[in-house]
């Protein structure tokens, strides 16, 4: 695997050398559940970030572990769980604060350090059969979108497993997933017909252009699904308001004062 850049802009995000150990823990996921690479991993999060729903870590850590979403063995080393668990959440923050603080956040991706990037992809990594489907697929695919398409494929991942953004009835998060979407192999003549159109109209001509488009993106996205995410539906009150010194509803015979509004 071609080794990942990374800038980093919190003292809470992972170092380098943490981003390398979580690789290596989540590569020693027990057989036979299928993770996320640390590269997917970073796309799959800020994919979780931007869904229109808050959604909690209980609910989409099984699928960091396991592309299907199957629990951990029973058996499992407790150390190796919190240690790997403890280094996603903390990425998960730094990228949740940097999303909301600072509309801006450094992606982690690939950086081929040959000319022939899809060869090398090919090599692939034995036992990790996930990103060996992610490498397959590069074939195909320009230089800039061979590096970005494991992130978008994570990103991609997360939408799978929580729908609720990719089916928002909204125009500009439909736009704005297609521009991210633009770096996965297409599979289909209406695929292909847009990302031409993007190629055309939006030429990414490095992977520096690339890379700030995405993280546009996705800011874009997180401001487009912020309302409805942090949303927090009105309590109506189904009983008239009791003054303090009216009698308890209880029908304790006292003030609500000297009883359940003491």
């Amino acid at each position: 695997m071609p080794a990942p850049t990374h800038l980093k802009t919190a003292s809470r995000d992972l170092t380098d050398a943490e981003f390398a150990e979580l690789d290596d823990l989540l590569a020693a996921t027990p057989e036979p559940l299928e993770p996320l690479d640390a590269v997917m991993l970073d796309g799959y999060l800020c994919g979780v970030l931007v869904q229109p729903v808050l959604l909690e870590p209980a609910t989409w850590l099984a699928h960091v572990f396991d592309f299907d979403g199957r629990p951990l063995p029973d058996d499992v080393d407790a150390t190796w769980q919190q240690r790997t668990t403890a280094l996603i959440l903390r990425r998960h923050t730094h990228l949740n604060h940097a999303m909301l603080e600072d509309g801006w956040f450094d992606p982690l991706v690939l950086e081929f350090d040959d000319d022939a990037p899809a060869e090398a992809a090919a090599e692939g990594e034995p036992g990790r059969p996930a990103q060996s489907a992610v490498d397959d697929a590069m074939a195909g695919l320009s230089p800039v979108s061979q590096s970005l398409m494991p992130w978008v494929a994570g990103f991609q991942h997360a939408t799978v497993c929580f729908p609720d953004l990719v089916e928002l009835p909204d125009d500009a998060v439909m736009s704005a997933l297609a521009r991210l979407f633009r770096h996965l192999p297409a599979e289909t003549d209406e695929e292909r017909e847009v990302v031409a159109t993007l190629d055309r109209e939006h030429p990414l001509a490095t992977l520096d252009d690339a890379m700030e488009e995405l993280v546009v993106t996705v800011a874009d996205l997180a401001d487009l699904t912020s309302e409805r995410r942090y949303k927090v539906d009105t309590v109506k009150r189904e009983l008239p308001k009791v003054g303090r010194n009216d009698a308890c509803p209880c029908g304790s015979g006292k003030k609500f004062k000297q009883c359940h509004g003491a």
